[in-house]
């Protein structure tokens, strides 16, 4: 087997790997090469079958010694390709990660880069590799778009409950019928809450971010850069890695404050995707640059949240702030020039109330997922003459 076709394998089996599903293209083979050397790209392989194994598993599968598999373990981790971390029983775990969705693009991006010929390259070849995906969600629309709408939600918000302008408590509303089930465990809600639970925070670039300035089109909702958090031993890897450093609680919750002023949206993320589980991540989101927004939109966004914006129309001003700042295009003015939502595109983020000069929006408690559909393709019409 050649080396092309070597690499045209590593790239059929990453793509499998989880995260989102890619197509093989020459483009993705491309990247692969600027972060799986020559020598590596064999090891790729022994991930067929099973994409977290142990280092006898490894062994099995590679037919490789221990000195081996370590010399490339240590070079693909740093790069963002293999996750090394012990598991909850102290047992050294390897796993291969996804190109996207949390893997190479997440961890390369989120490191502090240098914006040369090399890192403007790999952006371009990313960014031709999102209009390669949208393309073929375009193109394959009714197929997948339905199926990717039952997916679970990829990422949850955790809300704004406070008022700005007015410095108060944004009025919760209970919601007896969507509420979680007594013996469900409900995540945190509260932003503050969920920092206080973790000892090990690591602080990184929003990748989402610092790939638009590295493409030369800097975010025109913040001068934020480093405010993407990752925790436990996903913090102990990426600093470890050199992709971001260890933060207290006290620096973590002023950039986190920071990104509210700025209108930033908290994502946090969950293991397999399961919010029963610890977080791994929070992402502080703005509406013109992050991959799961309404204006980069390439598939479906899922979203798990556990409120809903309510509008006072009484005490609305109609000043359209809420319509401003609002992320999924759920706000909006009626006729009366009082604002409304769309509850089908609401994630409860609590930006537009806590923005409100009026306070005049609450939130509605209770657990809901939100799936937003992108646009349908356009029908290209033939002129017949």
């Amino acid at each position: 087997m050649n080396i092309n076709d070597q690499y045209k394998k590593a790239a059929d089996i990453i793509s499998k790997a989880g995260g989102t599903p890619l197509p093989v293209t020459d483009t993705l083979i491309e990247l692969l090469t600027y972060f799986i050397k020559e020598d590596e790209v064999d090891f790729i392989a022994a991930f067929t079958d099973k994409k977290s194994q142990t280092m006898d598993q490894l062994k099995a599968s590679s037919n490789l010694s221990e000195e081996e598999i370590l010399k490339k373990v240590t070079g693909l981790a740093k790069r963002g390709v293999i996750f090394n971390q012990p598991n909850s029983k102290g047992v050294m775990i390897y796993k291969l990660l996804p190109l996207m969705n949390v893997g190479t693009f997440e961890y390369y991006f989120m490191g502090k880069l240098e914006i040369n010929d090399e890192s403007k390259k790999i952006s371009a070849l990313f960014s031709r590799l999102l209009d390669e995906l949208k393309t073929m969600v375009q193109e394959n629309y009714d197929t997948l778009v339905p199926f990717l709408l039952t997916i679970p939600p990829i990422d949850r918000t955790v809300p704004l409950l406070d008022n700005q302008p007015k410095n108060e408590k944004v009025k919760i509303i209970i919601n007896e019928n969507l509420g979680a089930a007594v013996d469900r465990i409900v995540p945190s809600q509260h932003v503050e809450d969920l920092i206080g639970k973790f000892d090990e925070i690591a602080l990184g670039h929003c990748f989402c971010r610092h790939h638009k300035d590295v493409e030369g089109h800097p975010c025109q909702q913040t001068k934020e850069r480093e405010n993407c958090f990752s925790f436990g031993k996903s913090a102990r890897f990426t600093s470890e890695q050199g992709f971001s450093r260890m933060v207290t609680k006290e620096e973590a919750l002023k950039v986190l404050k920071r990104a509210e002023a700025d209108g930033l949206v908290h994502k946090a993320y969950h293991p397999n995707f399961d919010t029963s589980k610890e977080e791994t991540s929070i992402c502080n989101c703005c509406s013109c640059c992050c991959g799961n927004s309404i204006a980069k939109m390439i598939a479906p966004i899922t979203n798990a949240t556990h409120y809903l914006a309510v509008v006072d129309t009484d005490q609305c001003i109609g000043c359209g702030t809420c319509v401003k700042k609002c992320h999924t295009g759920a706000a909006f003015l009626n006729e009366d020039q009082k604002a409304q939502r769309n509850p089908d595109r609401c994630i409860g983020c609590g930006i537009c109330a806590h923005f409100c000069p009026a306070n005049a929006i609450s939130m509605l408690e209770g657990e809901r997922i939100v799936r937003i559909a992108p646009p349908r393709p356009a029908i290209n019409k033939t002129l017949l003459y």
